[in-house]
């Protein structure tokens, strides 16, 4: 049996950053059989942020991240390692983890890229975690950051209305106060779900090709009802499940941070762990699907607000193509 940590991580910075251009419901009306009131009572989407075609992804990372450094004050020389969350590398390699690192004069830090949809977040902060509680680090980034617009099909009304660009960060460090920080996480991936949201073009299977691109390989491909019908469950379960696993009651949660991919999905969860809709956070409405950002993205947004206080317990939960799932239960320390 491993010995226990001797400490936790927690949370002591947030940061984030979103595109400036703001695409509402009625951009989609012009070229698409779809209209607002269609897109916002299926979805809770009333608009979403668009990146420039010429910035990719490590454009928004990098400003999340100087945001994070900002409010933390300290150099970007201190941090250990740096996980970036992400669907939407820049390019395969190097990854943009590297990128990120060298745009920020993070020299003393290694890290990489961690692949696992709109459960990224969730699997990346998981990781970081652990990697404080190996005593080996002192000061680890976990960022989330898409360009869900580049893997967009904007000729399909039930995918591209869906998505936004945006990136957001924590920094994790250690605390010997084991009341506090990252204090449980319940993970999953079930790989036979895996052919109701996928995108099949540009990996080894299917190199890019002129045949590729022409069948629209290279976009986001989902099965919307097979995914709705076990995305409620899921998130709504695993969320439940980490607040009972700890003993806890639903009065004891400050916040839900759901994963922002349906609003239908979102209220679910909150519904089965008998939250109040103030407690469980939202800006959906806003932003759409960042996939692996939206989680970090509400966590920074809500404590800028000053919504969330120290002591405040909060349950991170996700479900993203996969599958991939789960809860992170923090206490938040600052």
């Amino acid at each position: 049996m491993s010995k226990a940590s001797p400490v936790n991580a927690m949370i002591t910075a947030v940061g984030h950053y979103v595109p400036d251009r703001v695409v509402d419901n009625k951009y989609f009306e012009s070229f698409l059989d779809t209209n607002d009131l269609w897109i916002q009572t299926r979805t809770g989407i009333k608009e979403r942020r668009y990146l420039d075609k010429d910035k990719p992804n490590s454009f928004m990372a990098i400003r999340a991240v100087n945001n994070l450094l900002q409010n933390r004050g300290i150099s970007a020389e201190e941090i250990d390692v740096i996980i970036v969350c992400t669907v939407t590398p820049d390019m395969p390699y190097p990854s943009t983890a590297c990128i990120v690192q060298d745009a920020i004069g993070a020299k003393n830090s290694w890290g990489f890229d961690l692949s696992a949809a709109c459960s990224g977040f969730l699997f990346g902060i998981n990781t970081g975690a652990k990697l404080i509680e190996s005593g080996s680090y002192k000061k680890v980034l976990v960022v989330g950051s898409d360009k869900m617009t580049c893997i967009s099909n904007f000729k399909d009304r039930n995918t591209c209305i869906l998505f936004g660009d945006g990136a957001a960060a924590v920094l994790l460090e250690p605390t010997e106060d084991k009341e506090y920080g990252i204090i449980d996480s319940i993970l999953h991936i079930d790989g036979s779900g895996g052919e109701f949201l996928y995108q099949p073009g540009g990996g080894s299977l299917h190199p890019a090709s002129h045949e590729t691109v022409d069948k629209d390989m290279h976009f986001v491909h989902q099965d919307g009802k097979a995914v709705f019908k076990v995305a409620v469950v899921g998130m709504a379960d695993v969320s439940e499940e980490i607040v009972l696993k700890n003993n806890l009651k639903s009065e004891d949660i400050a916040y839900l941070v759901p994963h922002q991919a349906n609003m239908r999905i979102i209220t679910a969860a909150g519904e089965r762990m008998k939250l109040p809709p103030e407690k469980v956070m939202i800006n959906i409405h806003k932003y759409g699907n960042t996939t692996c950002a939206t989680i970090p993205l509400c966590l920074s947004e809500y404590w800028h607000e000053g919504k969330i206080k120290k002591g405040d317990y909060l349950v991170l939960a996700s479900f993203g193509a996969g599958y991939t799932w789960g809860s992170v239960l923090v206490r938040w320390a600052y």
